[in-house]
């Protein structure tokens, strides 16, 4: 499997290469506008879904058709689903300011980011397949964010054609990999309507940006045309707030 990639020459990040640290922050601006069609639907599905409710509830209150059992019910649903779109609102937040020092087991990485972009990928005609095992080694959860968004969103912009984006994980003594390959999909013979694709313009993801963005959070890539692999080091924990027991 090796063999076949070729490794990216990766910009050293020195504390004094200004030029790197600007394309490693275009890659993360470049990425989060991507994604953020996905981010302000995870936050605003659950604030409709509150508002629509409240309404719900005034105009049957205004009509006297709520009695006090139906009322206390129907304000525990609003109230979770207030609590759902703090969450949202919060989840969105940090993905627009990860702190560096946050890690994430590496299968619940992928998870959040495979699942934050499932529909707008199928909305394209690609299945994102999450063949990741659960593990308890754990990687900074901003570079792996980043940076598998940014491998899923180039192979599926490169890709010669719809198909799935399948995830893969090795897990080492210091290191974990993180790998994204194409595949194609066999076509349904009794299909009258085509999948998407993604011909619409879009802003695309400068692949030299990504590299500085790998070296500025001190990891590896390797890059084949259906293949991208992300060499991600074990987290080391500094913070005190995440020394302290929960």
């Amino acid at each position: 499997m090796e063999t076949e990639e070729r490794p990216i020459d990766l910009i050293p990040p020195a504390a004094g290469n200004s030029r790197a640290r600007s394309m490693a922050n275009a890659a993360e601006q470049a990425v989060l506008r991507r994604v953020a069609p996905a981010l302000k639907h995870d936050m605003v599905v659950h604030l409709q879904a509150a508002a629509m409710l409240a309404e719900m509830l005034n105009a049957r209150v205004e009509r006297g058709l709520l009695n006090p059992q139906d009322l206390q019910a129907n304000l525990g649903k609003l109230n979770r689903l207030a609590r759902e779109a703090v969450a949202g609102c919060l989840k969105v937040i940090n993905w627009i300011d990860c702190p560096p020092e946050e890690s994430v087991a590496v299968h619940e990485g992928v998870r959040e980011c495979a699942g934050l972009l499932a529909a707008s990928f199928n909305f394209r005609g690609f299945t994102i397949v999450d063949d990741v095992a659960s593990t308890e080694f754990e990687v900074g959860r901003r570079a792996l964010r980043h940076l598998l968004a940014a491998s899923l969103l180039t192979l599926a912009d490169e890709a010669r054609d719809t198909g799935e984006l399948v995830i893969e994980s090795e897990i080492g003594a210091s290191h974990a990999v993180v790998s994204v390959r194409w595949q194609a999909r066999p076509r349904d013979p009794d299909s009258t309507i085509p999948p998407a694709s993604g011909t619409a313009p879009r802003q695309l993801v400068d692949w030299s940006e990504v590299q500085a963005l790998a070296a500025a959070e001190g990891t590896e890539v390797t890059r084949t045309p259906e293949r991208i692999a992300i060499r991600l080091p074990r987290a080391v924990v500094t913070s005190p707030l995440q020394m302290a027991p929960v």
